[in-house]
């Protein structure tokens, strides 16, 4: 690996870190707002990253996608899991799915955002600009869609729960093997196929949407 394939790689690193800094800050937000300060309480709803690294997913896993010798370009991870009390929510079932949505909500968001910068570094023909916010953008969406996985501690997992009734208990069961059949799950050609087509088809259509060629 050369020098400029560690820059990127770096590059890529402190976007995933920033992107997912955003995802967890807007959990930790909507519980707030919706009743729960148990994040808020712990110092959670704060954009310094440090209070939201998880050692595997925000070290571990991402830097091995990124450096070890044919891993590829493919890149997710996670942070730490903002501590929710859903006897707190003032709508336990409504605003427990609001909480979990506000993570890829936000990445949605971020990534429009980061399409429309690259727009405007475009139009005052900055091109390395454009190309970092372009690929800023396509991580962002990998996030957003890779966390609407149903597989514990991912998003998804929280809104199934909710919707077929499961209690915490059996949940938190489940969670004790998610990372293993997430790091499974990558290594299945369909669903990378699945998460890569879903992720650059809309980042092509926020490209289409904002003009950037």
């Amino acid at each position: 690996m050369d020098s400029n394939q560690i820059a990127d790689g770096l590059i890529q690193y402190l976007m995933l870190i920033a992107l997912l800094t955003f995802h967890e800050f807007g959990h930790a937000w909507t519980a707030w707002k919706c009743g729960d300060d148990t994040a808020r309480l712990q110092g959670r709803v704060s954009l310094n990253p440090i209070v939201h690294i998880d050692p595997i997913g925000t070290v571990a896993l991402p830097l091995l996608m990124i450096f070890m010798p044919g891993a590829g370009r493919f890149l997710i991870g996670w942070a730490k899991p903002v501590p929710v009390n859903p006897h707190n929510l003032n709508q336990p079932k409504r605003d427990d799915i609001l909480v979990t949505m506000a993570g890829p909500g936000m990445n949605l968001i971020l990534a429009a955002g980061l399409v429309g910068l690259a727009k405007t570094a475009l139009i005052f023909h900055s091109v390395p600009m454009g190309e970092y916010c372009m690929q800023a953008a396509g991580l962002s969406l990998i996030l957003c869609f890779f966390n609407l996985i149903p597989v514990p501690p991912l998003d998804g997992s929280h809104v199934l729960r909710v919707v077929t009734g499961m209690s915490h208990e059996t949940y938190a069961n489940l969670a004790r093997y998610g990372f293993v059949i997430i790091i499974i799950l990558l290594q299945v050609p369909p669903v990378r196929w699945a998460l890569s087509a879903v992720t650059y088809g809309t980042l092509d259509l926020m490209a289409r949407i904002f003009g950037v060629n």
